[in-house]
């Protein structure tokens, strides 16, 4: 599958606020999914395998580092045996850095919304507005995640440039 997306990523004090709001505001919510993302060692893009109960895929991206609202790329893959495939990377490419989170995964239509506690980072927010299909366009998917960012009270000094992986990988505890 390939898609794109606009999202934001921001610090999150208050995660049982955003909680309630989403619930307020009827979010679909799929459920707590322990996720454990490996980020391997590539040349280009990012290449990570995320290994969870409810979200399992092979994921390669290119997204800018900026705050605000960043435009991806995405290609997703869906294993059926992430614990092969796994052992592969890691022999041919090796292993960069790995993210242990626990998260909540709401939609409202196809905004997806990602509450999390992040260990070694804390919680965290992200809102992706996801074009499948290529109908909604950039614009519009720009405007749904600027929606959702002042509808959550999210400050602009609490946006974050870059992904879970890089503040690990800052911090040495990737």
């Amino acid at each position: 599958m390939h898609w794109n997306n606009i999202e934001i990523k921001a610090h999150c004090p208050d995660p049982t606020a955003i909680h309630h709001w989403l619930q307020a505001n009827n979010a679909d919510h799929r459920g707590l999914d322990h996720q454990i993302d490996t980020y391997f060692k590539v040349p280009n893009g990012r290449l990570k395998l995320r290994e969870g109960n409810i979200e399992c895929a092979l994921i390669h991206y290119h997204r800018p580092d900026q705050t605000g609202p960043k435009h991806s790329d995405i290609r997703y893959y869906k294993p059926n045996e992430s614990a092969d495939l796994k052992q592969a990377l890691t022999a041919a490419l090796g292993v960069w850095v790995v993210v242990d989170k626990q998260r909540h995964i709401y939609f409202i239509d196809q905004v997806k919304f990602h509450v999390d506690e992040v260990q070694g980072l804390g919680s965290f927010l992200e809102i992706e507005a996801i074009d499948y299909d290529g109908s909604l366009g950039l614009e519009q998917l720009q405007a749904q995640c600027a929606h959702y960012q002042q509808a959550l009270g999210i400050a602009p000094a609490d946006l974050i440039a870059v992904s879970y992986s890089d503040l690990l990988n800052a911090q040495g505890t990737g």
